[in-house]
């Protein structure tokens, strides 16, 4: 779950505009018009009203709502009468006839508007005056909008009186009524045979539960950040079945035991309803969390024959549970499910669970997970070590690691051991820890058990192992990582295939600012241990590691190997190796600039990881992924990739720091400082030691762009921090774009000797080596320091363009291109206007949105006019391309004054910007913009 806190407001309305849609067509038109929301508790029906409401003013300025209420004695057309009240203002000086005196009595607030009382009626008529008066109020003070809430509560004088009303209905009166089917005899509150009159707009909407997108949604708009990842909104749907007050309930507090304190009260309501064998029926089905068959609900709840199925019956009836499938059932949604589970004394849950246990271990497969809950929920601890290990085996077996850390964890905590046991699950939890994504739980189970006495000798250097790759993977301890691994090859003295592991691990030169030359030792001796490695599984380990890591620094030599990289394995360990060399392979063929043959092997990979389950190797696999689309232009929806998969692996550094990387770039190239920072500062260019050193030299390099807009002082600071890691580290195939950045700000400041340091230390580093983007950025830097000398600097700019063009990285060779089109520029000339005009065109196409517009404003500076290539056609209620821009700007919260500056436009105009964005939308304040609306 996101750690986040609820936004104040209300969440938006998500996944009902079909049905906002037809309700107001039906509402806003020129007949009178029913329309009937039905749909279960809390799926959202009081939310669309209060939307409609607001959807239909002014058209409809008079709206009476009315809610029935579930109260022993009826309140006799209550929903009806209480709205009334405040019509006094509406009714005043209109002209009533003498029937609508019937009101006097019942609504006395109105009593000085209406007209003087009528003689003595027979008492037999009062129904019917009553209703005729209520018709003509609601004729005189039209167009009304009436709403009946909850209508399966209402007294029966209030539905004869909607059948009275709607036989015979005014002109601009529209009826929205909501409802739940399941609380209705014959499922239609009117009665089944009601038909409105004719010429009466009738709409009955439907609403069903949202599904895992809208949930997701639904999560970003109450918790006001811009999205959640896919398994955070796949675990809300399961817990609340997809229904919005659920989902709404769970965000805002988890209550008692994780059920909201509203669930648990609207649960506890219906099974206080139900007969003692519904009850019990119940109370068995809580102790299940999947849908179970009548027979086994018979068994645990000692029911069978006729009082079974009458206690199914009921329990589907009222509705406490649900239907699955055939002879399957269980309760709406988790949440459900907890409250009546909350609801069981505790005795009384242990001997369910205890009875579940005996029930389960009599099918063929038995499911070995839930007999491990329930086991431990019986407390029978040997059956719950038992079962527990071999679910967690079987996991293991099918991929699923997270399972699989799950109840090792669980094990390893809550359980009294022996120590063969603790020995035992502490290796297999490290194992499993890394194959999945939950690295800081098993982390933190793993850490303290290097110190239990119960673990042996043996052992303890395989678990330190296993914690130190973990270590490895997580922000803020990477250093640590390391200093485990290096202990853990002296524990493993005796073990020299999982030693070699240690080794390999260490020899990675991509984490922490450990001078490469201390690291060669590590990786030669991994390089050499592969080669006569008959392990299978170990041998395409230690391949993976190697060729990655001297791909990465540039070794020329190392590129005659790539083919000889496996394209399967034997086993599913291997295969899960096989799919990590390929994605580890594409990761540093991105990091150089070798595009084409890094998505060759991503592709493979990714398939591969997929189908091994290999999912922490899928994350970073994606980031890569992200990344390589960053580079090679494929900038539609980056941003919002990006940022979901942010919010699903916020933990892991290598996924985070590089999906920060990538939206702090793109913040950049359109003009979001502020993302820009935040994003920025968090690739690890503050904390080199624990930072994967590519990304935290590239995030130096974006802080330095940055700071130049209006500090250069600030950037030269930045270039200097940026410099210290880059020597340090001495892998010059990095830092093609911090070099380039960092020239530009040390010339800036004058620093002239300091900006050809850098060039001369850059090609000296890459010299011999394969830096492909490296020594693209050298011709930019040399460039630079040609203008700056009083040159223009048109070839070698042009060079680094076409360098960039070769390698399939748009985006900085149109950067290069603005540079040598700018020297051209300043000669004039129509070529030359001609081809900067291209460079705006260049950065539009990428919706690199501040770069283009830096472009145009150049040019109207030089009394150019500067049409969109996308021309001038008019866009109806669509937004055009530059409304689309400030729109996208004010999504990240910048004022008009701000946008004016990111798009060099007038606030005017960007004021006028904002409001036509608005008018489009159909909102009515800039804070309620979100990127879904742009899609």
């Amino acid at each position: 779950m996101p750690a986040a806190t609820p936004s104040s407001t209300p969440a938006v309305l998500v996944g009902r505009a079909a049905e906002l849609g037809r309700s107001r067509s039906a509402v806003v038109g020129c007949r009178p018009a029913l329309v009937q929301v039905e749909g279960e508790a809390g799926v959202g029906k009081s939310r669309l009203v209060g939307e409609l409401v607001a959807a239909v003013a002014p058209a409809v300025p008079v709206v009476l709502t009315g809610r029935c209420q579930r109260t022993p004695e009826p309140f006799v057309l209550g929903p009806v009468l209480e709205p009334l009240r405040g019509l006094r203002r509406v009714l005043a000086g209109c002209e009533l006839s003498p029937v609508t005196a019937a009101l006097r009595a019942v609504v006395p607030e109105l009593a000085d508007v209406l007209p003087a009382p009528v003689t003595a009626t027979d008492p037999r008529f009062d129904r019917h005056l009553l209703f005729r008066a209520l018709r003509e109020v609601l004729a005189v003070a039209g167009p009304v909008l009436l709403v009946v809430e909850d209508l399966h509560w209402a007294d029966e004088a209030t539905l004869a009186f909607l059948r009275f009303l709607l036989s015979d209905p005014p002109a601009r009166l529209a009826v929205v009524v909501t409802f739940r089917r399941e609380d209705v005899v014959g499922g239609m509150p009117l009665g089944t045979a009601f038909r409105p009159a004719a010429g009466v707009t009738t709409e009955i909407v439907e609403l069903a539960p949202l599904d895992v997108a809208q949930v997701g949604e639904l999560v970003a708009a109450v918790l006001g950040i811009e999205a959640v990842g896919e398994a955070t909104a796949v675990e809300l749907h399961e817990r609340t079945g997809g229904l919005p007050f659920c989902v709404e309930e769970v965000l805002r507090g988890p209550g008692d035991g994780g059920v909201p304190v509203r669930v648990r009260e609207y649960m506890a309501e219906r099974v206080a309803a139900l007969t003692p064998d519904a009850r019990r029926l119940v109370h068995a089905a809580s102790v299940f969390t999947a849908p179970v068959t009548a027979g086994q609900l018979g068994e645990m709840a000692d029911l069978t024959g006729q009082r079974l199925r009458a206690a199914v019956d009921e329990a589907l009836a009222r509705p406490v549970l649900h239907q699955t499938g055939q002879d399957a059932y269980w309760f709406r949604h988790e949440l459900a499910r907890r409250a009546v589970y909350r609801a069981v004394g505790t005795m009384h849950r242990a001997e369910l669970h205890a009875r579940a246990v005996r029930l389960l271990a009599a099918t063929d497969p038995p499911p070995l997970f839930q007999l491990a809950e329930h086991s431990r929920l019986a407390h029978r601890r040997q059956d719950r070590l038992s079962y527990g290990e071999r679910a967690a085996d079987q996991a293991l077996a099918s991929a699923d690691a997270a399972t699989a850390t799950s109840l090792l964890r669980q094990l390893l905590t809550e359980e009294p051991l022996a120590g063969e046991d603790v020995d035992r699950l502490g290796t297999k939890l490290g194992e499993a820890a890394l194959l999945g994504l939950d690295v800081a739980a098993s982390v933190a189970v793993l850490q303290p058990l290097l110190a239990d006495e119960r673990l042996s000798p043996a052992a303890r250097g395989e678990v330190r192992m296993h914690l130190g790759l973990l270590l490895a993977r997580q922000s803020d301890t990477l250093a640590e990582g390391r200093a485990q691994l290096e202990l853990a090859v002296d524990d493993l003295a005796d073990r020299p295939d999982l030693a070699a592991k240690c080794v390999s691990a260490l020899a990675q030169p991509f984490n922490g600012d450990t001078p490469l030359p201390s690291l060669t030792r590590w990786l030669h001796e991994a390089d050499a241990i592969a080669g006569r490695c008959e392990d299978g599984e170990l041998r395409i380990s230690l391949i993976a590691n190697v060729i990655g890591s001297l791909v990465a620094v540039g070794d020329h030599a190392v590129l005659d190997r790539l083919d000889t990289l496996p394209q399967a394995g034997r086993t599913p360990g291997e295969q899960r190796q096989v799919a990590r060399a390929h994605c580890n392979l594409a990761d540093s063929l991105t990091i150089v600039g070798r595009f084409d043959q890094a998505a060759g092997h991503l592709r493979f990979g990714m398939k591969a990881a997929q189908d091994s389950g290999a999912r922490y190797v899928l994350s970073t696999a994606r980031s890569t992924e992200i990344r390589l689309s960053w580079f090679t232009g494929e900038w539609n929806g980056l941003a919002g990739r990006a940022t979901s998969l942010l919010a699903e692996h916020h933990g892991l550094v290598a996924v985070a720091s590089e999906l920060h990387l990538v939206l702090g770039l793109l913040a950049l190239a359109r003009g979001q400082w502020s993302a820009a920072a935040t994003h920025l500062e968090r690739t690890g260019a503050r904390t080199p030691r624990d930072a994967v050193t590519p990304v935290a030299l590239s995030g130096s390099a974006g802080l330095v762009r940055l700071a130049l807009r209006d500090d250069v002082p600030r950037a030269v600071h930045e270039a200097d921090t940026g410099l210290t890691l880059a020597r340090r580290k001495q892998v010059w195939a990095w830092t093609g774009d911090l070099a380039e950045a960092a020239v530009d700000a040390y010339l800036a400041a004058d620093r002239v000797r300091d900006a050809e340091t850098v060039v001369r230390e850059v090609e000296q580093g890459i010299a011999g080596v394969s830096a492909p983007l490296t020594a693209a950025a050298l011709h930019t830097c040399r460039g630079a320091l040609a203008v700056h000398a009083g040159g223009d600097g048109t070839s070698c700019f042009t060079a680094a363009a076409r360098a960039y063009e070769d390698r399939g990285a748009p985006y900085l060779a149109a950067l290069a291109r603005e540079r040598a089109d700018s020297a051209l520029l300043r000669r004039g000339g129509t070529a030359a206007i001609t081809a900067y005009t291209r460079c705006a065109e260049r950065f539009e196409a990428l919706d690199a949105t501040h770069d283009a517009a830096r472009c145009r404003h150049l040019l109207r500076g030089l009394g150019v006019a500067t049409p969109s290539r996308r021309g001038s056609r008019g866009y109806g209620d669509d937004l055009s391309p530059r409304e689309r821009e400030v729109a996208r700007l004010l999504v990240t919260g910048l004022t008009n004054n701000q946008i004016a500056e990111v798009l060099f436009l007038s606030p005017r105009t960007v004021e006028q910007h904002t409001s036509s964005v608005l008018r489009k939308l159909g909102l009515g304040s800039r804070r309620a913009i979100r990127s879904s609306h742009l899609a």
